[in-house]
């Protein structure tokens, strides 16, 4: 039977390896760790707030660089935990994006060009905030929705476009002369008519189009109807269905875990003690059912030998 890479990995793993996989996992996978990761990203997330206030940061730059460091060691322990926990298998690592995005934030912190750039550390240190989802399902499958949903939605702004591009040449066309200010040029008319999209001002642009010419109306209905209702409702079906396909994924990631827990060493070491006494017991039954086994041919010759006489004693009577 054909064995998975994974448990072959496991198998060739050495035994220092997997006993240092198998206690960083456990630490890994409790509760408490979860949540005080959770809570050190939060922290940190509270630091970029604080330091937003001059006054503030003048009077604690000291404290708030103590505890800017201390969220970055927490960091660092974390992620070398979770590589140690995959010492024996360190492919599954790199498989899981989150893992990716956790190691390449912390390293690109200590780097010596993006240390000495304010701009960027800061931007750095708020792609920590995004850890949250690793967390927090609900968001994960979200993040993962609008990943999944770019394609789709780049078709939609490519129909967008073009729907904006025709009807911006129809009101430069119609509108240009007697309203320049919104449809003097290709570039006004289309920003006119993005704002229009959200239905900001439609009643004024409406107002105004009527006094140049009541075929106005129907070319703001038109454009109401397909940009604000049609392609926005597209959009959404988008999303959504790219929300249905994440929630699917995030299913089907989640039974493999379950079906592989990983004991802890001392519940191993009770489970290879009972396999032990299992086994003997076993040998001890085997060896009383072979002894009956070997005595009944005996009794068998005994009885024969002392039944034989009988017929020839009964003849000679």
């Amino acid at each position: 039977m054909p064995q998975h890479p994974d448990q072959v990995a496991e198998i060739m793993a050495p035994p220092g390896r997997q006993r240092l996989a198998l206690y960083c996992r456990g630490v890994t996978e409790t509760r408490w760790f979860a949540l005080t990761v959770f809570a050190v990203i939060l922290a940190n997330a509270a630091l970029l707030g604080l330091e937003t206030y001059s006054g503030l940061v003048a009077e604690w730059h000291g404290w708030l660089r103590l505890a800017e460091h201390a969220c970055l060691a927490a960091f660092t322990v974390e992620i070398l935990l979770r590589m140690a926990a995959h010492a024996d298998r360190p492919r599954d690592f790199w498989k899981d994006p989150w893992n990716v995005f956790d190691l390449a934030v912390i390293l690109c912190t200590f780097l010596p060009v993006v240390r000495e750039n304010t701009t960027m550390l800061r931007l750095l240190r708020l792609a920590r905030v995004l850890r949250t989802a690793r967390f927090l399902p609900q968001l994960r499958i979200v993040l993962v929705a609008v990943a999944r949903s770019l394609p789709g939605t780049l078709s939609f702004l490519l129909v967008g476009a073009l729907l904006l591009y025709l009807y911006a040449m129809v009101g430069w066309v119609f509108f240009g002369r007697h309203d320049p200010e919104h449809y003097g040029s290709i570039g006004r008319a289309v920003l006119t008519l993005f704002l229009l999209m959200t239905l900001d001002g439609i009643g004024d642009a409406v107002r105004a189009g009527l006094e140049i010419s009541r075929w106005s109306l129907l070319y703001y209905a038109s454009y109401v109807l397909l940009a604000s209702f049609v392609l926005v409702n597209v959009l959404i079906g988008v999303v959504i269905t790219s929300l249905d396909e994440a929630r699917d994924m995030d299913e089907e990631r989640e039974p493999p875990r379950a079906r592989r827990p990983t004991p802890e060493p001392q519940d191993q070491q009770l489970l290879l003690r009972r396999i032990e006494v299992a086994r003997r017991a076993l040998d001890d039954l085997e060896r009383e059912l072979a002894r009956p086994a070997e005595a009944v041919p005996l009794r068998v010759r005994e009885s024969e030998e002392t039944e034989q006489p009988r017929p020839m004693a009964e003849g000679r009577t």
